[in-house]
């Protein structure tokens, strides 16, 4: 990573998944802030190719490989920001998998869920694990954990089952974590962009930039800001 990206005083932000969708766009509106943004991707070649294109947008990122599914690659990322930057205001867990439209609960299969749960649940308890001491070393910390309206226990139904309750679980998370690190002034919570046109949305959804826009609300919040909530363009949703 470049350390010349970025000014000395500037929030540092990591953005998982963000080499494109709604990951890369957050990345994009984090950096028109001012932010120091730091891009990851599973594949080194994709980050590297999203920094490529952001940065002819006069929006540079770092790009830094991170797998969310293994525990050696986190553990390596945030050595990697640590010793770049010594600590990170913001984490954004983004990345996720499998929007199984296909499938229904009684005849899901098994071994998709698994793959869900791994990307979508255990990736950010993972990355947050990693990165809670930077977090913690932070003066002004947040974490946004990137869910969805349909893991709301509320509205549930019987499709999507691997995603739908991956991201109930991600909720859950979320929870956990805005109590145990609320001591240390990190403010976590869960947003849900809504449907918005990505790979992973399809067409017909909301514009990408509409939907990166309630996560990059989030964390930007005040000090005062709200912790351990779920929410869409600001406002709260159901759980």
């Amino acid at each position: 990573m470049d350390s010349s990206l970025g000014s000395p005083g500037s929030p540092v932000s990591l953005v998982t998944g963000g080499s494109r969708g709604i990951g890369r766009e957050i990345c994009a509106q984090l950096a028109a802030r001012g932010h120091t943004v730091v891009l990851t991707a599973r594949s080194p070649h994709a980050a590297a190719a999203a920094a490529r294109q952001l940065a002819e947008e006069g929006r540079p990122v770092h790009p830094l490989t991170l797998d969310v599914t293994d525990d050696a690659s986190a553990e390596a990322a945030a050595a990697e920001v640590a010793a770049r930057f010594g600590r990170l205001d913001v984490l954004v867990n983004n990345a996720a998998i499998h929007y199984d439209t296909g499938q229904r609960a009684v005849t899901a299969d098994l071994g998709v869920v698994r793959e869900a749960a791994e990307t979508n649940l255990y990736g950010p308890w993972r990355v947050a694990r990693a990165f809670a001491p930077l977090l913690r070393a932070a003066a002004h910390p947040r974490l946004v954990n990137v869910s969805s309206e349909a893991g709301s226990l509320t509205n549930m139904g019987g499709g999507t089952p691997a995603y739908s309750a991956s991201k109930a679980a991600l909720n859950a998370l979320t929870r956990m974590l805005a109590a145990e690190l609320r001591p240390s002034g990190v403010l976590v919570n869960a947003v849900c962009p809504g449907w918005v046109a990505t790979d992973m949305g399809g067409p017909g959804g909301r514009p990408v930039s509409d939907g990166a826009a309630g996560v990059v609300w989030a964390a930007t919040l005040p000090d005062s800001g709200p912790t351990g909530g779920f929410f869409r363009d600001g406002r709260p949703l159901p759980w």
